[in-house]
C-alpha cells in the first residue's frame, strides 16, 4: 500500500472522529435544552393539573421514576440491612471491567508476563484491541 493511501485513510479517520466530537457536543447541547423544557412543560402539566393531552397526533403525559443509593458512608450499612431483612437477593458483588483490566495489566507487568495470573485460572478471558490513536501536534 502506497504512502497516500495511508495519509488518505488517517485524513478520512481525523474528519470523523472531529465530525463525532462536534456531534456529541450538539447532542449535549440538545438534550440540556430538551431537560429544561421537559421540566417547564412538566411543571405546567402539574400547575394546571392535567396528568395527559394529546397534541399533533402525540400524546403527552406525566411519568416519575423513583431513584434510590445508599447514603454516603453508609453503604454496607445499607447492604447488612437488606440481608439481615430477607433481601440478600438485591445484593450482588461486581468487578468493574475497567478495574480488572487494569488489574490484569498491573499483574502482567509485575510476573513480566502475556498471560492472566495462574491463581485467576480460566476464570478470566482477556482480548486486546489496537487502534491509532490522534492528538493535536
Amino acid at each position: 500500500m502506497e504512502n497516500n493511501q495511508i495519509f488518505e485513510m488517517a485524513d478520512r479517520l481525523k474528519a470523523m472522529w472531529e465530525q463525532k466530537k462536534d456531534l456529541e457536543a450538539q447532542a449535549k447541547a440538545l438534550g440540556a435544552e430538551i431537560d429544561a423544557l421537559d421540566l417547564q412543560l412538566s411543571d405546567a402539566m402539574t400547575e394546571t393539573e392535567l396528568d395527559r393531552f394529546s397534541r399533533n397526533g402525540s400524546t403527552f403525559y406525566l411519568k416519575s421514576w423513583l431513584f434510590a443509593s445508599p447514603v454516603a458512608g453508609r453503604r454496607d450499612e445499607m447492604i447488612a440491612a437488606l440481608k439481615e431483612n430477607g433481601f440478600a437477593s438485591l445484593v450482588t458483588e461486581t468487578v468493574n471491567a475497567n478495574t480488572l483490566a487494569a488489574f490484569i495489566k498491573e499483574q502482567r507487568e509485575q510476573e513480566g508476563c502475556e498471560d492472566v495470573p495462574e491463581w485467576l485460572g480460566d476464570t478470566v478471558h482477556t482480548h486486546e484491541k489496537v487502534s491509532v490513536g490522534i492528538r493535536k501536534s
